[in-house]
């Protein structure tokens, strides 16, 4: 069963062998390429560092700690979403499962339930970049205001309109103007102080 869907790099993560071998075979016949597979806690870090997956799977073995543990390297080392794969509806796992990262959780996993829950998280970690990207570009244009506050003497509203005219003017981006101005502010030469 070939699918649709884009080709993926998948990471699968299991302290079970049997299970890491089930979950290969549904992900190549979705399609997709398995890079690695891993069951010590020691190693997927560095796997998934080396191997930058598009997306992540975890199953929950014979030891649920294991599992956390696969998870939390696993998000330590990547900029890839996680999902866990569980047997049975388990609240307290996926609870801890959550709060060191994953995007989602699916049990029984056959092959167009695990397809589905692939292309939800992958549209939601996007998501999570672009608000993340967004609220990054928001913090710079923010301190590129208060550097041309302090340096022109002018209020938020004018430092806005001054980083938003030479935007204009320039051709470039708000965002990269803000950056210059944050990225150089320092080789200015300072603010005389009034005497």
């Amino acid at each position: 069963m070939v699918s649709d869907h884009d080709h993926l790099r998948v990471l699968i993560a299991n302290q079970r062998p049997d299970r890491l071998d089930a979950v290969t075979t549904i992900v190549v016949g979705l399609g997709h390429d398995v890079i690695a597979r891993s069951i010590e806690i020691t190693e997927v870090g560095a796997v998934t560092a080396r191997e930058h997956p598009d997306v992540a799977l975890v199953g929950l073995g014979s030891s649920s700690d294991h599992a956390l543990q696969l998870i939390g390297e696993i998000v330590r080392a990547a900029a890839c979403p996680v999902i866990a794969l569980l047997e049975d509806v388990d609240p307290a796992f996926v609870n801890e499962a959550a709060k060191r990262g994953i995007f989602a959780y699916i049990t029984h996993g056959d092959g167009e339930k695990l397809q589905s829950s692939i292309d939800i998280v992958l549209r939601r970690f996007a998501e999570y970049h672009n608000l993340e990207g967004a609220f990054g570009r928001r913090a710079t244009i923010e301190r590129a205001k208060g550097i041309l506050m302090e340096r022109h003497s002018v209020d938020a509203t004018q430092a806005y309109e001054m980083l938003r005219s030479h935007s204009r003017s320039t051709n470039r981006k708000l965002t990269a103007v803000a950056e210059a101005v944050v990225d150089g502010h320092r080789l200015l030469p300072r603010q005389p102080t009034p005497d």
